[in-house]
């Protein structure tokens, strides 16, 4: 934009330059014009007088009309290269506010991206943090029921009370004896009746 900015500037610039120069060549033209009036009425009169002094008149009025078209066609010159160097200008700023169009589309679609992706990181934080909830409420449940197995398991008559921490294969294990001698005296029973 910046780049823009300064081209438009420059642009402005030569215009106002442009406009100047047009004005002068103008000028310069009715001046012309004004001189070679001038210069006829002159020569008309003075060649009536004498021959001679109308001869030397004309070659002046030549000399002058010739400095001037001279002057006219540099002008024109000038105009000619103002002309193209505003439309090389034109062109480079066209060029450049349809590079700063392409750039702002990306940078809208980049920006849609991120907060597309912003909004599902988001979506899988709270995923995460539900899904924490239940293992935390699980996970208190399945100790609460594993310590009333045990609290089960060897408060049975046979069974000796735990010292340290118990493990779930001690645990399995003093509930595998519990129901083996249930077993054992269920067929002790039917034996005798």
């Amino acid at each position: 934009t910046g780049t823009i900015s300064s081209l438009q500037r420059q642009l402005e610039i030569k215009e106002s330059q442009l406009r100047r120069t047009r004005s002068e060549t103008e000028m310069l033209q009715k001046k012309l014009k004004k001189q070679e009036s001038q210069l006829q009425d002159m020569s008309d009169k003075f060649c009536s007088l004498r021959e001679q002094k109308c001869e030397e008149t004309m070659v002046t009025i030549e000399e002058e009309n010739r400095s001037l078209r001279q002057v006219i066609m540099e002008q024109e010159t000038k105009v000619a290269a103002q002309n193209k160097l505003i439309s090389e200008l034109q062109e480079t700023i066209s060029q450049l506010q349809a590079e700063a169009r392409t750039n702002r589309y990306h940078i809208r679609k980049q920006q849609r991206q991120q907060e597309a992706a912003q909004r599902e990181v988001k979506t899988l934080q709270q995923r995460e943090l539900q899904t924490r909830v239940a293992l935390e409420l699980i996970t208190s449940k399945f100790e609460k029921y594993r310590n009333k197995i045990i609290q089960a398991t060897f408060s049975t008559a046979g069974i000796k009370a735990p010292q340290a921490e118990v493990t779930d294969e001690e645990v399995l294990e003093a509930m595998q004896k519990i129901i083996n001698e249930r077993i054992e005296f269920h067929q002790m029973l039917k034996q005798k009746g």
